[in-house]
Parts: structure tokens; C-alpha cells; sequence
């Protein structure tokens, strides 16, 4: 049975979001199948996807939601240690529209359920409708019979912040600002909702991410925490880079904060890639209204960072670039106690996301 908790909040109730290095129990993954986005009838991101999902599996049990269209479909191409649950959606990215699980010290779990508006609503939203999207988060509580906290007229996407678990969420002002998320609320009434919410006590703001135009700079391309007082930052010394200019101004704000504990952040590098990854014009992608067309010679968003830990593994995109071993290095010695896997995630970034933009983890209690 999972109900609705009203007129309290996660931080009342001694509730918080650990962070991505601690336990978890599982990962949500969503399968992807809009001709509008993703290229050639999703067929090469859909492999994509299971490759991620399978790297996944090594390390924590996986998840994958899917459409009644597709189920059959997914279900062949997934192994069978991997649940595949048929649920309806409007697009694959369950970081943002899928529960935000939060947990106390009794060994009890609860979850968030945001507003999802498709990264801006009618300002700028991706696409429309979004009203599958907004029921992934209850729907995904409800099999799990896991209470939520419904954050009504609050919009927020899990890609667009990262917590440390003791305290500390860390956050863009190009996003959590934007006009198409909650222009009704001041900054300090937005930081409110995130402490509130994720049981945090400070908030460190990085100006701009790297994604202006699909998620409006969510995080999580840009930084993370890796460790308790230590996050990691992308960094290029490569003017010719197109995150060169956010890279560098991000990696200067982190070097000059502190988490809520009082610690100065250690900052770890991590590169970007060497060469730009655009959208080809012979790609097959269907044009449709109401939805960002993707067209050629559009830069994809192409990081590093948007890696995912879990449990004894992290799970790290690569694009068959000059820079990709590099990264797999660094973010070994970021983490020197977990094995860092690597994989192919070009299809998912032509479609405007990569590895943790697609899954979701869900904590152990």
C-alpha cells in the first residue's frame, strides 16, 4: 500500500537522499521508442540501453519500464535477471521524471514525486503531451509500495541536482532559474524546497551547465559528488572546446566552496572529450510538432560525467573518442575501490541524454 504523506516534509520526518556512492537495491530504467527523437526508430539507442542496462546488472538489480508496444520487443533483447515492467511513458528519461527515493535511519524509504514538465512547459519545453511522464514517479511507488511526498506546483528534474547525503545538494542557477520551471518562487524559496526536500542544509550554485537547450544545464553533466567533501568537475584547458568556457567557470566556484559540513572541496578533474559529436542530416528522425527537432550539425552533449555509481560499479559513457581511456583512468582514481566500466552511449546522446540521464537508483533502506 503507498500513499500520499501531506502537510509535512521529507526533513520533518527525518528523511533524506543519500547519496549516488552509497548502497542501493535497484536502478529504473525506461525504454526508449519516440521516432521524433531518438534516430532511426530508436533501434540503435534501444541497443544502447540494454547495453547500459546490462552493465548495470552486474552490480545492482535492474529495472527497465516499457511501453505495451514495445514490451514484447525489449523483453527479447534483455536478459532475463533483468525485470521488465510495462508501463506507459512519453519518452525515456527516468532521472527526471521518475521518483526521487529518500530514506531514514529506521530502515524506512519514501520518495519525492516532482512536477515533470518536459525541461520548461510551454516556455520551452522538449515536447508535449508530458502527462505519462508525470505519473512514471507514482506508478513506480505504487509497484514498490513506497509512500511519496508530491511536490504540487514545484516543478524539478533528478538530473538537475546531486547530494552528498550529508547535507549538501549542489545545483545550477541556468536551470533551477529558468523561466520554464517554477518563475513563481525566488531563489531563496527554491532553496527552501530543495533542503526541505532532500533533507540538505546548504546549496551550492554553479552558474551554467553545459545544455542550454534540452534540459536547460542540468548538473549532472557538469558535476558530482564522489565522495563525502569531494566532488568531481569536467575540465578542458581546449579553447576550441564548446563547454570549454562552463568548464573552467565551474571548476573555479567549486575550488571556492565548502559543503555543509565546513569541508573545502577537493575537485576532481575530469576531461571532456577531445572532438565535438553533432547531429548527421541523414539521420532518420521523425519531424513533429511540439517537439525540438533535431537537425544537422547540432553539437551533442557529449560528457563524462554523466556517469552513474552503483554499488560496486560506475557505469561511464564513451564515444569512441581520443579522450575516452583518459576518462575511464580518471574516474578510476576517483574511485579506486569500484570497477569502472565503460560504455557506448553515442545513440543515447543524439537523443539528448546519456547514462545517468536514463537511470534512476533507488537506495537500499
Amino acid at each position: 500500500m503507498a500513499k500520499r504523506i501531506v502537510g509535512t516534509t521529507p526533513k520533518a520526518d527525518g528523511f533524506r537522499m543519500p547519496a549516488e556512492f552509497e548502497a542501493q537495491e535497484q536502478v529504473w530504467m525506461i525504454w526508449p521508442e519516440r521516432s521524433d527523437n531518438w534516430r532511426d526508430g530508436a533501434k540503435p539507442a534501444q541497443k544502447s540501453f540494454a547495453n547500459v542496462a546490462k552493465a548495470i546488472s552486474r552490480f545492482t538489480k535492474m529495472n527497465v519500464l516499457v511501453s505495451q508496444a514495445q514490451y514484447a520487443n525489449c523483453r527479447e533483447q534483455l536478459p532475463d535477471d533483468i525485470r521488465v515492467i510495462e508501463m506507459s511513458n512519453n519518452d525515456a528519461w527516468v532521472r527526471d521524471c521518475g521518483p526521487t527515493f529518500i530514506i531514514n535511519d529506521k530502515g524506512e524509504i519514501r520518495a519525492n514525486d516532482w512536477d515533470f514538465n518536459a525541461w520548461g512547459g510551454l516556455v520551452d519545453g522538449l515536447y508535449f503531451p508530458w502527462d505519462q511522464d508525470e505519473l512514471i514517479a507514482r506508478k513506480v511507488t505504487e509497484i514498490e509500495g513506497i509512500d511519496t511526498y508530491k511536490t504540487k506546483g514545484f516543478v524539478l528534474e533528478g538530473g538537475s541536482f546531486h547530494v552528498d547525503g550529508q547535507g549538501t545538494v549542489m545545483t545550477t542557477e541556468m536551470c533551477l532559474l529558468s523561466e520554464g520551471r517554477n518563475p513563481h518562487m525566488s531563489k531563496t524559496e527554491i532553496e527552501q524546497m530543495l533542503c526541505d526536500h532532500l533533507n540538505c542544509e546548504k546549496v551550492l550554485w554553479i552558474k551554467d551547465g553545459i545544455d542550454p537547450d534540452e534540459t536547460n544545464g542540468h548538473v549532472d553533466d557538469v558535476a558530482c559528488f564522489v565522495a563525502p567533501g569531494e566532488v568531481a568537475c569536467i575540465y578542458t584547458d581546449d579553447t576550441n572546446s564548446p563547454f570549454y568556457a562552463e568548464a573552467q567557470a565551474a571548476y573555479k566556484t567549486l575550488t571556492e566552496l565548502t559543503d555543509a559540513k565546513g569541508r573545502a572541496l577537493k575537485v576532481h578533474k575530469l576531461c571532456c572529450p577531445k572532438n565535438a559529436i553533432t547531429i548527421k542530416g541523414y539521420f532518420a528522425i521523425d519531424t513533429v510538432e511540439g517537439t525540438l527537432p533535431r537537425e544537422d550539425g547540432d553539437i551533442c552533449i557529449t560528457s563524462y560525467m554523466n556517469f552513474l555509481i552503483t554499488n560496486g560499479g560506475v557505469i561511464v559513457p564513451q564515444y569512441g573518442d581520443e579522450n575516452d581511456a583518459l576518462a575511464l583512468t580518471q574516474v578510476q582514481e576517483m574511485f579506486p575501490d569500484k570497477e569502472i566500466v565503460g560504455v557506448d552511449t553515442l545513440e543515447i546522446v543524439y537523443g539528448g541524454g546519456n547514462i545517468h540521464c536514463v537511470t534512476q537508483q533507488q537506495p537500499k533502506k
